[in-house]
Formats: structure tokens, C-alpha cells, sequence
């Protein structure tokens, strides 16, 4: 039963079953570094040496798709994201130059490397944290993968891309609507916000997430924002072209949460 439980269940919804209903995001806070002091944060080394030797082999075949360090044997492909990929890249006659703000090693890069491979250019470009980015140069770095500290940083390099990725993204960010504001200013000409979780609630909410130690040790602030007044924020520089649901889901105060986002094009001036 186990087995065929593993095979039928998404892993959020396994992670559920088997912590027997426990929610692993938890907790009400009044600002971000009230939730600091109870967590034991991500940019610890062993969490990254688990991502790194992940995604090596997958870069390498070895497996075949990462996520949070965990290994897969089959592309849990997320069809919005890849639908706004290859319509950015239709738009700019088979061309696609990514920025992905906190694209960890590359997760999405690969994820959809067997479609990437069949345009005629592409360069994927990943915003991360300094020792991500520190690894990513040094590891997983290749012709079309690159990685910077900055979008400042990548844009004073490459120029404009033709979009930029936010996926999962958001939620681990101290001041993530500061931060995507300051992305809107950037004027790219796509946007994509993917596999995020948003509150229930009209409002702003801090959480602590536990990380189950099967996948690896840790706890840290996740937000879950208001979807609305976010999409609200963005619209006033993109027109939303599409809104979606993704396949995952978890629980917050025993309410089920859906994965979601939507595709942005730049308005004309």
C-alpha cells in the first residue's frame, strides 16, 4: 500500500499523510524576524551539499528530476510555466534568455531541459543567495546555465531577458513585495509567477515552515501573501494574461492550499 501510495499522491499531500495531519506550516507572526529567532534557517551548508549533489546528478543523467534536494524518476513538469517559456521564446523567434529569481541550482532549468534543447537559443539565467550562487558557478555552471547575485548584476551583463521566472519563489523572501516591485521596474517584457502558495485570508501572513527530516533539517519563515492584492500590484505594469492552479497543494490551519500563479505581459507605454 505504501508503494502504491507513493505512486498515486503528490508529495505534498504524503508529506501530509504521513506527519498524520500535522501541518508543517505553522504559527501567526507579527514581522519577519520574530519568525527568524525559531528557525534554523536554509543557507546552512548541509542543505546546500544536499542540493548540490542532487542536481550533479541529475545534470550528469543520473536522475532524471530535483527538487528540494529530492530526487525523482520522472519530470514533474509544471505546464504553465513551460507553456509561458515557449511562448516568450516564440515571441523572439525561438530565442529565450531567463532570469530566475531563486532558482536554487538550476531546479527549473532542468526540469525542462528536454524542450529547451529543441530551441535554437537558450540562456538561463539564476538570481540566488551568495553561497548558491558561490556553488552554481563553480559546479553546475555551463553554456546556456548561469548564475549571479544580483538582477542588476546579470542585466549589466546580458541586457533585458525575455522573462523572468518567479516559481516557489516569493514565500521564503524577507521582503518579497519590495523585492517583486523592484523586479517590475525592471520593464522585462514577461512575467511569470509559478507554484506559490497564498493565503486564504485577504491579508499577509508569516508561518514557519519545518522541512520533514527525510528531505533535511530546517525551518524558516515562509509568507503567505494575499493573491489578490499581489496580482492587483503587478497589474498596474503587466496585463495578466492568464491565471492558473498547479498540481500541489499542503495544509494551513487544516485548509487546503493550492499551488498557483499567473502570466504577465509588459503593457505598452
Amino acid at each position: 500500500m505504501k508503494n502504491i501510495l507513493k505512486k498515486l499522491l503528490p508529495v505534498p499531500l504524503l508529506l501530509y499523510i504521513k506527519k498524520k495531519h500535522e501541518n508543517i506550516w505553522s504559527g501567526d507572526y507579527n514581522n519577519w524576524q520574530e519568525a527568524v529567532k525559531k528557525c534554523s534557517g536554509y543557507e546552512a551548508e548541509n542543505i546546500l551539499q544536499k542540493v548540490k549533489n542532487a542536481t550533479l546528478k541529475v545534470k550528469s543523467g543520473e536522475a532524471v528530476y530535483e527538487r528540494d534536494s529530492m530526487l525523482f524518476d520522472k519530470v514533474d513538469y509544471s505546464w504553465p510555466l513551460l507553456s509561458a517559456l515557449l511562448l516568450a521564446s516564440a515571441k523572439n523567434k525561438g530565442r529565450l534568455e531567463v532570469l530566475d529569481y531563486g532558482g536554487s541550482l538550476g531546479s527549473s532549468y532542468f526540469q525542462n531541459k528536454k524542450y529547451l534543447d529543441e530551441l535554437e537559443f537558450v540562456q538561463w539565467n539564476v538570481i540566488e543567495q551568495t553561497l548558491f550562487v558561490a556553488c552554481g558557478q563553480e559546479n553546475i555552471q555551463s553554456d546556456r546555465l548561469k548564475f549571479f547575485y544580483t538582477a542588476e548584476e546579470f542585466i549589466s551583463v546580458k541586457g533585458l531577458p525575455a522573462i523572468i521566472v518567479i516559481s516557489t519563489t516569493l514565500p521564503y523572501l524577507e521582503t518579497p513585495r519590495k523585492i517583486l516591485n523592484d523586479l517590475l521596474t525592471l520593464r522585462i517584457p514577461y512575467l511569470i509567477i509559478d507554484n506559490t502558495v497564498f493565503n486564504y485570508e485577504p491579508r499577509d501572513r508569516i508561518t514557519i515552515q519545518t522541512v520533514p527530516k527525510k528531505i533535511y533539517d530546517a525551518s524558516y519563515p515562509c509568507w503567505f501573501l494575499d493573491y489578490e492584492s499581489l496580482k492587483n500590484e503587478v497589474k498596474k505594469t503587466y496585463e495578466i494574461i492568464s491565471e492558473h492552479e498547479n498540481d500541489n497543494y499542503i495544509y494551513l490551519d487544516g485548509k487546503k492550499i493550492q499551488y498557483k500563479g499567473f502570466l504577465g505581459k509588459l503593457k505598452v507605454l
